[in-house]
């Protein structure tokens, strides 16, 4: 029996459509130590689980000979698959058809799959590999760019939207990667800026070079925009899987719980020791967060950018949970404009996907100078601040050793909606330090008293007695209990089953005004 021609005909547009730009760009594409679009989705989702939207799309433009250059698909490949068996939707730009770059009809393939995922509650996830706006359609490519804008702004924090940079990314195309909730970089193969290297050498005739003006190792470490640096595609995409475990489908949901066999009880005697008896001292606070965690791990977020502030993922008793932990190994722990900028961001997004926060306190203050004053550490600490008093999630707060000033009020205190607060013997709870305490205090006596220096000891031991420990708050219901350091995994893993049910809620309104 003969085969129906239509048969046939679906199945060379079918083969026409995933050969995309053709063989010698994709020969040029893995060059380049790069992956295509569809190679890069097999590695990101569930093996079969992909299925295709909008394959036969093709561009409508009729200028420039573009009637005579259309290609199935045109730069973009959309769809849904799973992730650990749970629906995701995806779109994965394609460089070997018109270099990537965006027009009216692959916009609105992408702003259908954000669509569907708003509609179902799923995740969406870009890979971007984009020469930018197709400059032959004019307005009509730029105003596909603001119809994805739109529905990025519309989807934050009802579902969560995670950007790979796989290549470039320049221009107006940055935005949409920047208003989603995580970045992922390739290092050497994927750069995000504004306005190039070329642009920048003619108007300002500075002289950079691509990868130092928006490559990986810059946007994870100087600019912040990247929340992860890769060394390549594939663990560019094993990070987003792994990022994906800890995320609920959506803001109605609670994060997926993982059975552990790593005991909610379990002491570590070695937290015992960890904080030091000299205050001055650093240590590693995140040897106490994974000490906490279940099976020690601890999935960490812009690790490189702002390190005195550490933010991530943890679990507890198979919980999720998102740990803001002051460093005193950077800064001695200070919080300056980067790390309340990184913190606000992280326990925002905790907030909108019901992600309950566990923060470790160890922090002398906000940094002073004045690069810190012009910068607008006032306004950029207000993030941090705003944040906490706005979340609603669970929680949960240990004080380690010094809680300092209004960075004390900050850091997830009692005083605005901390759940559960939780000090160390160590705990240091003041307006500031013993020694700029005395300054102050003591500063007459200390211009006309014959021996200053041992008036000056005297007092600094009585200020640390009174107030170099946790007792004081704990008297006054600020601090719930003083733990031992060993029983912290045992204490907060109860509280947080305690907290499971926990309902709070903001005045109603239509937005808050966020100090930006």
């Amino acid at each position: 029996m003969a085969s129906d021609p239509g048969f046939e005909e679906l199945r060379r547009r079918h083969a026409e459509a995933e050969v995309a730009g053709g063989e010698d760009r994709v020969r040029r594409q893995h060059k380049a130590g790069k992956q295509t679009a569809r190679e890069r989705l097999g590695l990101l989702l569930d093996p079969g689980s992909f299925t295709e939207m909008d394959k036969f799309v093709v561009h409508q433009s009729h200028d420039f000979g573009m009637e005579h250059q259309k290609i199935p698909g045109d730069g973009v490949v959309t769809g849904s698959g799973r992730i650990h068996g749970r629906p995701v939707f995806v779109f994965a730009q394609d460089f070997t058809v018109f270099g990537g770059s965006l027009s009216g009809a692959y916009a609105g393939k992408i702003c259908k799959v954000m669509d569907l995922a708003m509609k179902t509650g799923a995740p969406v996830i870009g890979l971007n590999d984009s020469g930018g706006a197709r400059i032959q359609e004019g307005v009509v490519s730029l105003a596909g760019y603001a119809d994805i804008f739109l529905r990025n702004t519309l989807a934050s924090g009802v579902v969560p939207q995670i950007s790979a940079i796989m290549g470039p990314c320049a221009g107006g195309a940055v935005y949409s990667p920047a208003i989603t909730d995580f970045v992922v970089m390739v290092r050497q193969t994927s750069y995000m800026f504004v306005t190039g290297p070329d642009v920048i050498r003619a108007v300002t005739h500075e002289s950079v070079s691509a990868e130092e003006l928006g490559g990986a190792g810059t946007h994870a470490s100087t600019s912040g925009v990247a929340h992860f640096a890769a060394d390549s595609e594939e663990e560019c995409l094993a990070v987003i899987r792994e990022l994906m475990t800890f995320l609920p489908q959506n803001n109605a949901e609670d994060p997926p719980i993982r059975p552990t066999s790593d005991p909610v009880d379990r002491r570590d005697e070695s937290l015992q020791s960890i904080v030091p008896d000299q205050p001055g001292k650093p240590y590693d606070i995140k040897d106490i967060v994974k000490a906490v965690a279940d099976e020690r791990y601890f999935f960490e977020v812009q690790a490189d950018f702002a390190p005195n502030l550490v933010i991530g993922f943890a679990r507890l008793g198979g919980r999720p949970v998102g740990i803001v932990a002051n460093q005193p190994e950077h800064l001695a722990g200070c919080l300056d404009i980067s790390a309340s900028l990184k913190g606000a961001r992280f326990v925002r997004f905790c907030d909108c996907f019901n992600i309950p926060l566990v923060t470790f306190v160890d922090v002398p203050g906000f940094l002073p100078g004045t690069a810190q004053e012009y910068g607008g550490i006032i306004k950029h600490g207000a993030k941090l601040l705003y944040a906490y008093c706005e979340a609603t999630v669970p929680k949960l707060t240990v004080i380690t050793r010094k809680a300092y000033g209004g960075a004390y009020d900050v850091m997830s205190s009692k005083h605005i909606r901390g759940d559960v607060n939780f000090a160390y013997p160590t705990a240091e709870i003041a307006v500031m330090g013993p020694d700029g305490a005395v300054n102050i205090l003591y500063r007459r006596e200390l211009e006309n008293v014959e021996d200053a220096s041992q008036f000056r000891e005297e007092k600094i031991r009585e200020y640390r007695e009174k107030f170099a420990n946790p007792y004081v708050a704990a008297e006054r219901g600020y601090v719930d209990e003083i733990i031992e350091p060993r029983d912290t995994r045992a204490r907060l893993a109860a509280s947080l089953e305690l907290l499971h049910t926990k309902r709070d809620e903001n005045p109603p309104k239509k937005h808050g005004n966020i100090p930006l």
